[in-house]
């Protein structure tokens, strides 16, 4: 059975561009790692106009930043995965997370999506983050 992507685009903020939220299986895998005040990735990166963005899932391996505390990623680390696709299926594995002093949330497990359920959310996101940015139908 495989996991369930489902992404969703924030409009900016005071101190973000617009982010994006990501649930898998219905859980926010971004918010309780990254602590209040963190942030998710942002959208003109992992979706950006015209071309594939981070989130974009390919045969290379590739290390996606996901998630930022509000220290920064520079001090306490990411909320990082690397993500490939394995013909029909794209897996999300090898899971990196911030380290806040003594407090460190526990990883993600290893997800594993149906590719063209995958590509289908990515691309959906990316056309809404077109047209809220460009007032067109942009996206990968």
């Amino acid at each position: 059975m495989f996991d369930r992507l489902e992404i969703r685009v924030l409009p900016p903020g005071p101190r973000w561009a617009a982010e994006i939220r990501i649930r898998v299986n219905g859980e926010d895998v971004i918010d309780e790692r990254v602590g209040e005040g963190g942030r998710g990735p942002l959208a003109a990166h992992a979706l950006p106009f015209g071309r594939p963005g981070s989130l974009w899932a390919t045969e290379e391996a590739h290390r996606v930043e996901l998630g930022e505390p509000i220290c920064t990623g520079g001090c306490c680390g990411f909320l990082a995965v690397v993500v490939e696709r394995y013909g029909e299926t794209v897996r999300w594995s090898d899971w990196e997370v911030p380290v806040d002093g003594a407090d460190v949330p526990s990883p993600p497990p290893e997800f594993y999506f149906d590719a063209r359920q995958y590509d289908a959310e990515v691309g959906r996101a990316g056309a809404e983050f077109g047209r809220q940015t460009y007032g067109g139908s942009g996206g990968v």
